[in-house]
């Protein structure tokens, strides 16, 4: 019999109770079930995480020209991000006339937005232009703008935020811009993209990334390049794998290419880590995916920049080719993971690079990725479920997740912050 996908607790938590189970959650330990199976839970998470922090949504690349936009869903909030005459902007995807969706595709070009329930037209920059000749001589066009998003960028890549109020975010930007300065991503493009499903909850699926503690027994082909310690600060790194790390940093410095582990709380961070001995791209023998190197890169020795953005972002950047992965959570056991695979703009396919070969690691890595975390939602939702241990050695980052989870969703929500933990 097929495992159900329905929620497995008693009463759902209301706001205030799912803010009291994380002011008394057990330090070092998972969350409460419902944390990870709970319609209201969920709801509260889009409220109070994804529609209050910054979220990555795409890169300038996509849209390389006026009138160029993609389209992105914050739960059931559909917007736009579209270039104008004065760079990048996100609206709401929402007609001001009966609230109709403006743009339905997931991209385009378009000379104007122009929502096809009534054609009420829009310029770039959101205004009004066009409502018909029949909405009264009181009504004034210059009342009816689209609503705007926040929107910042960096380095190529496109952030927003449906608060009122944003977080700040400038200083990690600051330090985006000056790690991913060598790619060069507004001269790239997306060479190729997946989207799959997985039944799990959002914050299982960012879990099973911010540890390598399953590596070895799940993702063969990723290990052929990946060295799995964090950086040099890791616990279980090497002396062999620090020596390995000193060596490619002179050769990053003679190059200015930054490496340095940086970090923003719990949220953000990015470090270069070399790959495996002799191998210079993500790829199954570790040979280059591209023929065409990224921006000014020249040395093909680049390792990995890897780059975390809390709540629904991680990367790796190499020498040839960028791999973003977004995550969109769509309910309460069910998340969308969007990868895309970045080369240089002029790189050609076929040519400079071959579709197979640029993504089945993370293809393959993808797949047992879900079914590691599709199987852990089976488990959570058994009456046998209960909060178990993380190992700090191993799964420290899991740890930091699930503490900055914990602590943004309390402050958002207008309780006390967990700065001092309970007692075990």
């Amino acid at each position: 019999m097929e495992q159900s996908n329905t929620t497995v607790i008693g009463t759902a938590p209301g706001l205030a109770d799912t803010v009291q189970l994380l002011q008394q959650r057990r330090p070092g330990y998972s969350l409460p079930q419902a944390c990870y199976n709970s319609q209201s839970v969920f709801e509260a998470d889009m409220e109070q995480i994804f529609c209050k922090e910054w979220l990555y949504v795409g890169l300038t690349c996509e849209i390389p020209k006026t009138g160029n936009y993609i389209t992105v869903e914050v739960g059931n909030n559909p917007i736009t991000v579209v270039r104008n005459k004065e760079g990048v902007q996100a609206f709401h995807n929402v007609c001001r006339h009966r609230g109709s969706r403006l743009c339905t595709e997931k991209k385009g070009k378009v000379a104007k937005l122009v929502c096809p329930y009534h054609q009420w037209t829009y310029e770039l920059d959101g205004q009004l232009i066009y409502a018909g000749n029949d909405m009264g001589e009181q009504f004034n066009k210059g009342d009816f703008p689209l609503k705007k998003v926040h929107t910042k960028t960096a380095g190529g890549y496109i952030f927003i935020c449906l608060a009122d109020n944003p977080p700040d975010i400038d200083e990690f930007l600051a330090s985006l811009e000056l790690y991913l300065e060598p790619y060069d991503l507004e001269n790239a493009k997306v060479a190729v993209q997946s989207e799959i499903v997985e039944d799990a909850n959002w914050k299982l699926v960012i879990e099973n990334n911010r540890e390598c503690y399953h590596c070895n027994g799940s993702h063969p082909e990723l290990l052929n390049t990946l060295l799995e310690f964090d950086d040099t600060t890791d616990p279980r790194a090497t002396d062999a794998f620090k020596a390995h790390v000193a060596r490619m940093a002179e050769q990053w410095d003679a190059e200015n290419i930054p490496h340095e582990h940086v970090s923003f709380g719990l949220r953000n961070r990015m470090v270069r880590m070399p790959l495996a001995e002799g191998k210079v791209a993500m790829t199954i023998d570790g040979s280059n995916a591209c023929e065409k190197t990224l921006g000014r890169v020249k040395n093909r020795e680049l390792g990995s920049l890897r780059i975390l953005h809390l709540p629904n972002s991680w990367n790796h950047g190499q020498s040839d080719h960028l791999i973003t992965f977004q995550v969109v959570p769509l309910g309460p056991q069910k998340t969308k993971v969007i990868t895309k695979w970045v080369v240089h703009k002029d790189a050609v396919e076929g040519v400079d690079y071959d579709v197979e070969k640029l993504r089945l690691v993370w293809d393959a890595t993808n797949a047992q990725d879900r079914a590691l975390a599709e199987e852990n939602q089976r488990g959570i939702n058994s009456i046998a479920y209960e909060p178990g241990p993380y190992s700090p050695t191993y799964e420290f980052g899991v740890v930091n997740f699930v503490d900055w989870y914990a602590d943004t969703f309390v402050a958002n929500a207008g309780g006390q912050t967990l700065s001092v933990k309970l007692p075990e």
